[in-house]
């Protein structure tokens, strides 16, 4: 596969889960956009306007500026910036706010068509430059930004649906390359330790970690006696990976070592 070929399959799996997020929204019950969802600080209404804000700049559109001001959810600079796309649209009408994420993106669509064909290890445009973010990475990262936050949505509103979809897909393979990273640099367990983490539902899949003489942990083939074993669905692996629910809020088993497997649970996330 060549890299214009790679981004053109992201750009596929964004327009994809922007067009469901588009839809979603569009079924919602006035009431349905106060509810809280797993993001402190953010109900429905803030994760829309969230996902209308970036697809709006990344689009070239002017932007209001507003002042942002102190909150416990707001810790970052990049914090900073998300709340004021949120803040810029809080006398919009909720049918605005799905106007804007509809016409942004689809603006978007066409200017990336338009770039065609791009270096993927090229630096990107908009605020993914000042990060060092290659396309590459922006556009596989607006794929899970959009499709984490229809999850978002769907868990406060009590919509499940989505797993089954490519852009879940891609999110789920894009958190499962982390798993090494989680078990050898977060963990930090002994040399020789071994870890296996079973997901069932919609992706079943199982990954496992060995800890090497260098203490770094590496992906191999599921060990039959591993240090700890630990169980969970599908969905468990994407909150806790993507730092929705504390450990305590989610539902696992683990065999083998109990604190090693604690450990790994409590470090899954590897997005915020």
């Amino acid at each position: 596969m060549s890299g214009s070929e790679q981004l053109l399959g992201f750009i596929d799996r964004w327009r994809e889960v922007v067009a469901e997020n588009v839809d979603l929204l569009r079924s919602l019950g006035p009431a349905d956009w106060d509810k809280p969802t797993d993001l402190p600080g953010w109900n429905v209404r803030a994760v829309a306007s969230h996902l209308a804000h970036l697809e709006s700049e990344l689009a070239g559109n002017p932007q209001a500026q507003v002042e942002v001001p102190p909150a416990d959810h707001v810790t970052s600079p990049m914090s900073v910036f998300t709340e004021s796309g949120v803040l810029a649209r809080a006398d919009w009408t909720t049918e605005q706010i799905i106007d804007d994420l509809e016409s942004s993106a689809a603006k978007r669509h066409e200017a990336l068509l338009a770039l065609m064909p791009l270096d993927p290890q090229a630096t990107a445009d908009g605020f993914a430059g000042p990060a060092g973010w290659t396309w590459a990475t922006l556009l596989s990262n607006r794929v899970i930004d959009q499709w984490m936050h229809e999850q978002d949505i769907r868990r406060a509103v009590d919509r499940p649906g989505g797993l089954t979809s490519g852009p879940a897909a891609h999110t789920f393979g894009v958190f499962a390359r982390g798993f090494p990273f989680v078990i050898g640099k977060r963990v930090q367990p002994p040399i020789g330790t071994t870890v296996v983490l079973d997901i069932t539902g919609e992706h079943p899949t199982t990954l496992a970690a060995a800890v090497g003489e260098d203490g770094r942990a590496s992906r191999l083939e599921s060990p039959s006696d591993p240090t700890a074993r630990i169980g969970m669905d599908f969905e468990t692996y994407i909150v806790r990976s993507g730092g929705r629910r504390r450990p305590d809020q989610v539902s696992v088993t683990i065999d083998g070592d109990t604190e090693l497997g604690e450990a790994v649970v409590a470090n899954l996330a590897v997005t915020f």
